[in-house]
């Protein structure tokens, strides 16, 4: 499969060595991925077997598809594809769509999306104790003591997916034999969580754009969260979907018994367990 230029191809998303490298090849044919193999393995999107390139870039610009040869189907489509349009299928939670992002593309914004989506969770926590202790009083200490509020929201909203996260990985360690035949890739699985929890972004517009149904909407944006939770450890691990289901529900029932651990201590928290059985939000 070839193509008459590189529009297809976005920089920094995979393969882009390649593309550098052909331009000073004489022999008519880049040396590509094939060249970096040994430290970087790609995946076949359809198949999830191993390969060690993407496609190959000749000379004029034409670029060729590299088909797997276990599935015989292109490794990554995804490489000609818009990112709007990697982006909607991602979020059609398409396994395709997370092999590629994944297995085959260099992002390096886990840390950072980590923190900005806990600053979210942060944020509605914060408005949610602000909205429940209304306190017109200018004076600086209240206004330092709100502040604080909100540092003490992130603390907690940290902790609360730190369980979440731990309680996965107790669980995959405890199932290892079941989950694959090589030792599971723990950092990888950590990066992927973090990368599909992108959906906590959404939690900044529901409290914007406040109405009625917004207790709806953090419903959903939790269940959303979870999904793509879900989709993130089945495609990274290569496991059935009853494993990544009962991951998530460990993740969940360790997050619950720190949110427990914190009502025991009489700490409002401003848990997404409180917000979303709230009906005074």
């Amino acid at each position: 499969m070839g193509t008459g230029g590189r529009s297809g191809l976005r920089p920094g998303k995979g393969n882009t060595e390649g593309v550098a490298a052909g331009k000073g090849n004489t022999d008519g044919v880049a040396a590509t991925p094939a060249a970096a193999s040994a430290s970087c393995q790609y995946r076949c999107i359809e198949c999830n077997q191993e390969a060690k390139e993407l496609y190959r870039d000749y000379n004029h610009g034409v670029l060729k598809i590299t088909i797997c040869k276990s599935c015989q189907k292109p490794v990554d489509k995804y490489i000609e594809y818009d990112p709007v349009i990697i982006l909607i299928n991602a979020i059609l939670c398409k396994a395709q769509a997370y092999r590629h992002i994944l297995f085959n593309t260099k992002i390096n914004m886990h840390g950072k999306l980590c923190i900005f989506c806990l600053l979210c969770e942060a944020y509605l926590r914060w408005w949610q104790l602000q909205d429940s202790n209304q306190n017109t009083d200018p004076n600086d200490f209240i206004r330092y003591a709100k502040e604080w509020d909100f540092y003490r929201m992130f603390a907690v909203a940290s902790l609360e997916q730190t369980a979440f996260f731990i309680g996965i990985f107790t669980f995959l360690w405890v199932e290892r034999p079941m989950t694959a035949k090589k030792k599971p890739n723990f950092i990888l699985l950590l990066k992927a969580l973090l990368l599909s929890s992108y959906g906590k972004l959404l939690l900044i517009p529901a409290v914007i754009w406040e109405h009625d149904y917004t207790p709806l909407c953090l419903r959903l944006i939790k269940v959303f969260v979870l999904t793509s939770n879900f989709q993130a450890i089945r495609v990274t691990l290569n496991i059935n979907r009853k494993l990544s289901f009962l991951a998530i529900l460990s993740g969940l029932l360790m997050e619950s018994t720190m949110v427990y651990f914190f009502q025991r201590m009489e700490w409002d928290v401003g848990s997404d367990c409180a917000i979303y059985k709230s009906q005074d939000f």
